[in-house]
């Protein structure tokens, strides 16, 4: 009898991983999805596989990409990182069908926590993991997005058992499942779950103060912080490198005050709000939640010989450019940049969202609505601009995250399990048939309601116009065939929102009224929630989204180009125009590259593309020692062209240029000859420890070793001189070494390294040895060794309380 108990589990496991396979069937037949990302991904890691194929250890930096940065957010493993290992039990599927059972079963979890039937779970667990932006996200290649927001409903779940004063079950899941999160490294996802869990938590805090219960509030409080913290400390080296690389990034703050053009720049202590704020919903956009191409769909449709603009083509170019045109039709009319696909949660949950508003009643319904109703606000972004400014402004690190849009994934969260509490309080007998049949009808009206007055505002306020409509401007006619297609996109997934509502309500209605039976009942909805999710879905991850795993393992083929610099074996940099340097993996795969593919660079390094080698500044491309340029013929092929003026690995320089600011150390690289003078901020260094101004620049100086995490030169000068290195300068991890014995070195030339090198020959070495890694170690190994005994110990007085 007692392992019956668990069949249900069993059966939603086997469900789950079925579903998994059978979406994503061609990982079946040994392909992988192609995700562009993923692939800019495998340029950045090349080097750093490589080397930990070759020496068994991480590297924690990488040489390859923007001459040189740390690889805590590119690729590093870390020690005692035992939660990886649990990670990957749970991920056993190929990619993506991992991830998706992920959803499946973390959300599943949640709804044990609610104590929802088990095929009621199942069935809104099917509704969360299928939701079209979680899916979507795989496209691009936005697996720790995807593998963040899979275990955030575990970690809801885990919250929820310590306030139902299941404390030990609560907190050891919490534990778990908020190690589990910070190990997928996507700490904006991470953080959005940080605002669902405040929500919550103040929900909880007005009721206790109603019910007159703050000491037990504050004691749940305590064992979910403690638990917390002990999730967070199992990361230690990884949040810890983190942290302390985020302040040096493009998410830092900036020293400059200036902007490339000489301008005021304005104060900011994060990312630009015009970057933060780029992808932003329209209010009306929000529509798209349950209305799937209500703004035209993703930024391209694929439309039919049917469509407007397909008959436009082919009166004017014939049917051959009207079927290839119409394979990739700009649909989107709303005004963000770029949008896979919408962020559609379904009609079908949507309805039952609403029915929980007028069903559920307590606590869980306020925390659900109110974090829904925060979601949609904040996503709306730069179109709420006294909301977005003020969080921007004002709460910590909210300015540290771009892309505002995604954070209507609390939405995509709540608004399932509130659908789901809908189902389950519907067919319990607690509530009269009366109760239950008003607020189906309220849902209905509502729903339907806002349906229609989406319809209706569109018609009445929009002009259905592009902000790439002027591609469309060449052939008369065609705009106004894309805007007739736009409208009718709309109006046909109107109706069909309209009419998955009716069903699902009919379907309702028809148990109320005893027609149908409970399981029946279930069935049905879950078969409409599936087509719902799943016809859309197809749309923007289909079959032909899948390419063989050897085209993918291997994603770059050197070119010509390419052959020909790979034959030069000494240490240099290349410098690929014939891509945006500054958004490139692809070169980084086979050379070391002045350029990358990363969304936290290092900042100073990005300011040195923009206000320097964005203006082709030579000497700062020289001093990077860019030996070979990729660039493209007339006919489109890449050559490779030689800079014979390369300052190469280090070099002497006869004067130190010492200026007090920032603003101007980097101006100053505007006329600064790189090969004589090296510019230092003096305001980084007491002047105890600052050398000298002059220095006649004679000896040598050369690179004898370069392994990644550990560089060696040799110099023989008669004098002592000042040597720049044409390395990325950080200071939290590389030391300098002149025969054996540790060394200060300098930032100069605004991101590079200098050293006074004394007469005579000697041996200089550089080694990457970063002390946070080692910090993080001992607080992650004490964190799992608090966590087991705090489990032990309450388990034992539990136990022994009962005894």
């Amino acid at each position: 009898m007692k392992l019956q108990k668990f069949f249900p589990y069993l059966i939603a496991i086997v469900v789950f991983v079925l579903a998994s396979i059978l979406y994503f069937h061609p990982v079946l037949k040994g392909k992988q999805l192609h995700q562009s990302d993923i692939t800019q991904f495998k340029g950045m890691v090349k080097e750093i596989n490589d080397y930990r194929a070759k020496n068994n250890e991480e590297p924690y930096w990488t040489g390859a990409s923007f001459s040189g940065m740390p690889a805590y957010q590119v690729s590093a493993y870390y020690p005692n990182d035992f939660v990886r290992t649990v990670d990957k039990l749970l991920r056993f599927l190929p990619r993506p069908a991992d991830y998706t059972f992920l959803y499946f079963l973390s959300f599943f979890i949640l709804m044990m926590s609610l104590k929802v039937e088990w095929r009621l779970a199942v069935l809104g667990a099917l509704a969360f993991g299928f939701s079209t932006y979680l899916i979507i996200i795989f496209v691009p290649g936005h697996n720790a997005k995807a593998h963040a927001i899979a275990y955030m409903p575990l970690v809801l779940a885990g919250v929820l058992w310590v306030f139902q004063q299941k404390y030990v079950l609560g907190f050891l899941v919490t534990a778990l499942a908020m190690a589990l999160e910070i190990y997928t490294n996507h700490p904006q996802m991470t953080y959005y779950l940080g605002f669902c869990l405040l929500i919550l938590g103040i929900v909880e805090l007005i009721s206790a103060i109603k019910e007159k219960t703050l000491p037990k509030f504050i004691k749940q409080a305590a064992i979910i912080i403690v638990a917390v913290i002990l999730g967070i400390g199992a990361n230690a080296p990884r949040l810890m490198a983190m942290k302390e690389y985020a302040d040096k990034s493009t998410r830092g703050k900036s020293e400059l005050t200036i902007n490339p053009d000489g301008s005021q720049k304005q104060a900011s202590k994060g990312l630009d709000k015009a970057y933060i704020t780029e992808y932003s919903y329209a209010k009306l956009e929000t529509f798209n939640l349950f209305v799937p191409r209500f703004m035209g769909g993703g930024t391209t449709e694929r439309l039919d010989e049917s469509s407007s603009f397909y008959k436009t083509i082919e009166e004017t170019a014939g049917k051959r450019v009207a079927k290839d045109y119409a394979q990739q039709v700009l649909t989107y009319w709303g005004d963000q940049t770029i949008i896979e696909a919408p962020a559609y949660i379904g009609a079908v949950i949507f309805l039952l969202f609403f029915l929980g508003i007028f069903l559920v009643k307590g606590k869980i319904k306020q925390w659900l609505v109110a974090a829904t109703v925060f979601s949609i606000l904040m996503s709306w972004g730069r179109n709420f601009e006294i909301l977005t400014n003020f969080f921007i402004d004002y709460f910590p690190l909210y300015n540290k995250f771009r892309a505002v849009s995604s954070i209507q994934v609390i939405a995509e969260l709540c608004v399932p399990i509130l659908g789901v509490l809908a189902l389950k309080e519907f067919f319990l007998t607690q509530k009269t048939n009366t109760e239950k049949q008003e607020a189906l009808k309220k849902a209905v009206y509502v729903f339907g309601g806002l349906i229609v007055v989406g319809f209706l505002l569109a018609h009445g306020f929009s002009t259905f116009e592009g902000i790439r409509d002027n591609q469309y401007s060449q052939i008369p006619g065609l705009l106004e065939a894309v805007i007739a297609d736009r409208k009718d996109m709309l109006l046909s997934d109107t109706f069909r929102s309209l009419l998955l509502m009716l069903l699902t309500a009919g379907t309702l209605w028809m148990l109320l009224k005893n027609k149908l039976k409970n399981v029946y009942g279930i069935l049905v909805i879950a078969v409409l929630i599936l087509f719902d999710l799943i016809s859309i879905n197809k749309n923007y991850v289909s079959e032909d989204d899948f390419k063989s795993v050897r085209k993918l393992q291997k994603p770059y083929t050197a070119s010509r180009a390419d052959e020909l610099i790979l034959q030069d074996k000494t240490h240099f940099r290349v410098g690929n125009f014939t891509v945006n340097p500054i958004n490139d993996g692809s070169t980084s795969y086979f050379h070391n590259s002045i350029g990358g593919y990363h969304a936290a660079k290092l900042g100073r390094y990005q300011e040195l593309f923009e206000y320097q080698i964005a203006k082709n500044n030579m000497q700062v491309l020289n001093m990077l020692n860019t030996k070979y340029f990729i660039i493209g013929n007339d006919k489109g092929e890449k050559q490779a062209q030689l800079n014979p003026d390369t300052n190469g690995n280090a070099w002497f320089v006869k004067q130190l240029l010492k200026v007090n600011s920032a603003n101007k150390e980097i101006t100053t690289l505007d006329s600064l000859n790189t090969k004589t003078t090296a510019v230092i901020d003096i305001t980084k260094y007491s002047d105890e420890n600052l050398p000298v101004n002059q220095f006649n620049g004679t000896g040598s100086i050369a690179l004898i070793t370069y392994d990644v995490t550990s560089l060696t030169y040799q110099s023989k000068t008669e004098e002592q001189q000042f040597a720049v290195f044409s390395e990325i300068y950080y200071k939290n991890g590389w030391n300098a070494y002149i025969d054996g014995k540790l060394t200060p070195h300098y930032r100069v030339n605004y991101v590079l390294r200098g050293m006074v090198v004394p007469a005579g020959e000697h041996v200089i070495e550089f080694k990457f040895e970063p002390k946070v890694i080692q910090q993080g170690k001992l607080i992650s190994l004490s964190s799992y060794v608090l966590l087991i005994l705090i489990g032990l110990g309450w388990l034992f007085f539990v136990f022994k309380r009962k005894a």
